[in-house]
């Protein structure tokens, strides 16, 4: 479903978003610092339940990509999907952390994967998954 009610979000914003995402997911699966998944759970909720618009790394790489005149801009609803995801993953993160359980490797692992394939390809596999879904359920 596209966002009408939210402004269109910057695309390149959201790559430099995923680098910061992967370097989140690098950190908690490579050093002692679990902790750092809350940053991930809390980024994903304000962009992803809230607004990416009221979030602070957003509005620093967005400005960075106006700056440099890289804006592309595109409906928020897909990436406000993969935000959803993001908080998801770390929230599972962090929670399976307190718990002391290493089961949130696993999400760790997926957004280190995915954060990367949109890093350096540019390619969402959540915008992708959102779209394919709402073309299923539109035929």
């Amino acid at each position: 479903m596209l966002r009408f009610d939210i402004a269109p979000v910057c695309s390149n914003a959201y790559r430099l978003q995923a680098l910061m995402s992967m370097t989140i997911a690098a950190i908690y699966l490579f050093t002692p610092y679990k902790w750092v998944a809350i940053f991930l759970a809390l980024g994903g909720f304000i962009r992803g339940f809230v607004s990416p618009h009221k979030c602070l790394s957003y509005k620093l790489f967005a400005s960075i990509t106006r700056t440099l005149k890289l804006s592309k801009m595109q409906n928020a609803g897909s990436k406000m999907f993969a935000d959803k995801i993001a908080c998801v993953a770390g929230t599972a993160m962090f929670v399976t952390w307190l718990l002391d359980s290493s089961i949130g490797m696993i999400p760790g692992w997926a957004i280190l994967i995915f954060a990367f394939l949109d890093v350096t390809t540019g390619f969402c596999a959540a915008c992708w998954a959102y779209l394919a879904y709402y073309k299923m359920k539109g035929a």
